[in-house]
């Protein structure tokens, strides 16, 4: 048991090691500057990455503002489009799963908008589907994936690469790095 908690852990510090600082600062100007345009943030993921979505939609949306909301500073503006299940579930069921956030995405954006699109696989048809879209708005594209980096990492303005092929370490580490990123908007916004 202690062996395999070494190894995860140890796994885990060498593989947030080799994500870019630069990328990740790459990321924060993108969500800066969409704050400052007073744009919207997109999120998409499937499964884990999904949750990552949400989770980091609701931080965006909240946390940033402290505990009660006692900071009074201008909010973001961040939609998770993996929440409305029967949006999904339509768009799945009459055109394609493929299909399930870029057409969600249609609804919303403009220029000046970001999507982030978090895939471990960075092969997610949807989510290529959904970045695809967002090219086509001119959105920046914020990029969480692992594994070789698919076709996410070569679509992306800022590329949040962990060289995993292991579920739980990419997804951890894009977890870490959302909170992070948190962090510094918290420090940061007046």
């Amino acid at each position: 048991m202690e062996a395999h908690i070494s190894k995860f852990l140890e796994e885990l510090k060498d593989k947030t090691d080799k994500v870019s600082n630069d990328e990740i600062v790459k990321a924060i100007r993108c969500l800066q500057a969409v704050y400052e345009g007073n744009g919207r943030i997109y999120l998409i993921g499937n499964g884990g990455s999904s949750a990552i979505a949400s989770h980091f939609a609701n931080d965006l949306n909240k946390t940033i503002l402290g505990h009660k909301g006692e900071k009074k500073i201008k909010r973001f503006q961040a939609i998770s489009l993996c929440d409305n299940i029967p949006v999904i579930t339509a768009w799945a069921n009459d055109v394609g799963y493929e299909k399930i956030f870029s057409e969600q995405l249609k609804n919303f954006a403009k220029q000046g908008d970001v999507l982030i699109a978090i895939s471990s696989s960075g092969n997610s048809p949807n989510i290529i589907e959904a970045v695809k879209t967002a090219k086509e708005f001119s959105l920046s594209v914020v990029g969480f994936m692992g594994f070789d980096g698919g076709k996410l990492l070569e679509l992306s303005n800022a590329k949040i690469y962990v060289p995993s092929s292991e579920y739980a370490i990419v997804e951890s580490i894009h977890d870490a790095i959302c909170h992070l990123i948190i962090s510094y908007f918290e420090k940061t916004l007046q």
